[in-house]
């Protein structure tokens, strides 16, 4: 039996232009995921949700979790 996770994050009161910020800085990096990962951004009105989801080793997706953050964080940071 394999281990299957999802977490979802929500950043809410964004401006529009973080909003697109974010997105436009994590776009590229959502390409070629293993299979066993996924990561998906939506925009639900000033608010960005973030939903990850991993079967097996859950490492992998605590790193990755790890690593849009901190981007995210980055732009926030330069964008304020």
């Amino acid at each position: 039996m394999s281990l299957q996770c999802k977490v979802k994050i929500i950043l809410s009161n964004l401006s529009s232009q973080k909003v697109n910020s974010i997105r436009k800085a994590l776009e590229p990096d959502n390409v070629d995921f293993p299979e066993s990962l996924s990561f998906q951004i939506e925009t639900i009105d000033n608010s960005l949700v973030f939903t990850f989801q991993g079967k097996g080793n859950i490492r992998s997706l605590i790193s990755t979790i790890d690593e849009v953050l901190e981007q995210t964080q980055v732009v926030l940071r330069v964008t304020s």
